[in-house]
């Protein structure tokens, strides 16, 4: 696959400017031909924040990345917005990584790297969604989507797991957010109204030159510029929202169907380039108000779907790499799932899946399979060759092939394609989370228990002088996912992660448990009082303490799930637990 959705292009250059800084060879081509050109500018000294939030809650590992980030990116690019703001200069600084968007003149390049700490000057390259093999359905059907059931999503409702209280995101082509399967899904619906505030953004501001329009005027897009509500100006974006949340009373096509969605537009009208890539992805670390002001990291998502590329063969090496490669790993030590599809070149063979971010280590990696368990022929394959790592990917595979999910205007669309796989994983991360809340923001184990959980799958083809009849393996990775065996592990599963409200923290342990529940003050407050309740509200168990820690037994409770509230002082603290057998 070109790429899944969009070709992110980070291309730097081979020749060198100045103080031994680079210019992309495609940025100076550009300045060839045009006064004003469209860059991004990469600070040479970068955050990476994986590693740094281990044992932390969702909510304080997203708001300690994000003001970490935030005031490394303020204190560092200091001087150079200066200067950018005393010539006039366009431009929007990133934190995400540490980088601005800027249009710069070739003299404005060549003073910037001669005299800033800057790692690179990058062509911020348009870039198109791959096409898609697709055929039209219109009609509906009263059965569960052969995906749904292949990977079990359908068990994983029977025990009450719809995943609920977990929100997806997706960056895409935009979402047609009022079509019925999924709009009382969107996080900013209540009740037939609907808040956008820190539930969208819309990274395009203006229109894509390979669009081939003429002007840059809002109304040639469907969708304009900055829209204040969700729009989808392709499709595509609808399609995946769907498999990860889609539902109605005939149609089952969504792997999370009580989960809440969250959407970022990056393309316009298929296209994209690598500022607006990288703008959904600040977006999701801390999702702000429709003007742009108030961000709040833990209203981030607890995963997202993500299916694009960066091709070799378009100028990407291990000399660009590593900026986005910081974009996921701080995405993940945020505490959010980056789901990444495996790419659609599996038919040029081994070393296929070749493209960032699927090459990374900490992108969760997904290829296409079909009803038969078998590969889907385009779906990329390792091991990763292009950085000589030979890293295993893709990590797991899940139904790609003939997938049916909604379209623009109440219509269901056939496509395949591992952007197709891509959301049957993300919705799989959702019925994890709900299983087991306590697991929210911890990535790494989630993917773990995915990965080890999956049904496993061999290929005699032969790469490198291996072959992929052991597991993992470049061909398949841990195998195809099995989502109520995941449950099933996930409840099993005890996690000692703290719960945050205010200025109240306490560890709630273990989550799942079965016998004895457990709590204590990270700063030593007194407890006043525990109380439990079954999801319908009704109290279960209540005790009182006037200590910084308690325990209360339980094993005299029905396996499920419940929610505790504990009384600290004038305030309360509120999570859920699991109890099992």
């Amino acid at each position: 696959m070109k790429n899944i959705f969009g070709t992110f292009l980070f291309i730097l250059c081979v020749g060198v400017i100045g103080n031994s800084q680079n210019i992309s060879e495609s940025a100076l081509s550009e300045f060839d031909g045009s006064d004003i050109v469209d860059c991004i500018i990469v600070m040479q000294n970068q955050l990476d924040m994986y590693g740094k939030t281990t044992g932390m809650s969702k909510d304080r590992k997203a708001t300690f990345v994000f003001q970490s980030l935030k005031d490394h990116a303020s204190s560092s690019q200091v001087e150079i917005q200066s200067y950018l703001s005393s010539n006039s200069i366009k431009y929007k600084s990133f934190h995400i990584f540490n980088g601005l968007q800027a249009y710069l003149s070739k003299s404005q390049a060549e003073y910037i790297v001669d005299n800033y700490e800057v790692q690179s000057i990058v062509y911020n390259q348009p870039s198109r969604v791959a096409d898609i093999s697709k055929h039209k359905e219109d009609e509906s059907r009263a059965v569960a989507e052969w995906g749904i059931l292949q990977i079990k999503a359908d068990s994983v409702w029977q025990l009450g797991f719809e995943g609920s209280d977990v929100v997806v995101g997706g960056q895409d082509t935009g979402y047609d957010f009022d079509n019925s399967l999924i709009v009382k899904k969107y996080r900013g619906y209540d009740l037939e109204s609907f808040d956008h505030n820190y539930n969208w953004h819309d990274a395009i501001d203006t229109v894509n030159v390979l669009n081939g329009d003429t002007i840059n005027d809002p109304s040639v897009n469907p969708c304009g510029f900055l829209s204040e509500e969700p729009c989808d100006d392709h499709g595509h974006g609808t399609h995946t929202m769907g498999t990860m949340v889609g539902q109605d009373s005939i149609n089952d096509i969504g792997v999370a169907p009580k989960a809440s969605w969250i959407g970022c537009r990056s393309m316009d009208r298929g296209w994209g380039k690598p500022s607006t890539y990288t703008d959904c992805f600040e977006w999701f670390l801390a999702p702000t108000d429709l003007e742009g002001l108030n961000p709040d990291p833990t209203k981030a998502p607890h995963v997202i779907a993500n299916s694009w590329g960066c091709p070799a063969q378009e100028g990407c090496n291990a000399s660009n790499w590593m900026f986005m490669e910081t974009v996921v790993n701080n995405l993940s030590a945020a505490g959010t799932v980056v789901v990444v599809s495996a790419g659609n070149s599996g038919n040029s063979g081994c070393g296929s899946v070749s493209n960032p971010a699927a090459i990374f280590d900490n992108s969760f990696t997904i290829g296409a399979s079909n009803d038969q368990d078998s590969k889907a022929g385009f779906s990329s394959i390792g091991p990763v060759s292009v950085d000589s790592t030979f890293r295993l990917k893709p990590d797991v595979v899940a139904p790609g092939v003939g997938v049916r999910s909604i379209y623009l205007n109440e219509g269901f669309q056939t496509w395949s394609g591992t952007s197709m796989a891509g959301p049957h994983v993300a919705g799989a991360v959702a019925l994890v989370i709900n299983a087991n809340p306590s697991l929210a923001g911890q990535v790494d184990i989630i993917k773990d228990i995915l990965k080890s959980t999956a049904i496993p799958l061999i290929d005699s083809t032969e790469c490198f002088m291996n072959d992929a009849l052991e597991v993992p393996n470049f061909y398949y990775g841990h195998g195809r996912i099995d989502v109520l065996a995941a449950v099933k592990m996930a409840i099993d599963f005890t996690s000692d992660v703290e719960s945050v409200s205010g200025d109240n923290e306490v560890r709630v342990y273990p989550n799942p448990n079965a016998g004895s529940f457990n709590v204590e003050s990270i700063k030593g407050q007194k407890i006043d009082q525990i109380i439990i309740t079954d999801m319908t509200g009704r109290v279960v168990e209540y005790s009182k303490s006037q200590l910084s820690s308690g325990s209360m037994q339980i094993s005299n409770m029905s396996s499920g799930l419940y929610v505790y509230t504990l009384t600290i002082g004038d305030s309360t603290v509120s999570g859920k637990v699991v109890v099992t057998e």
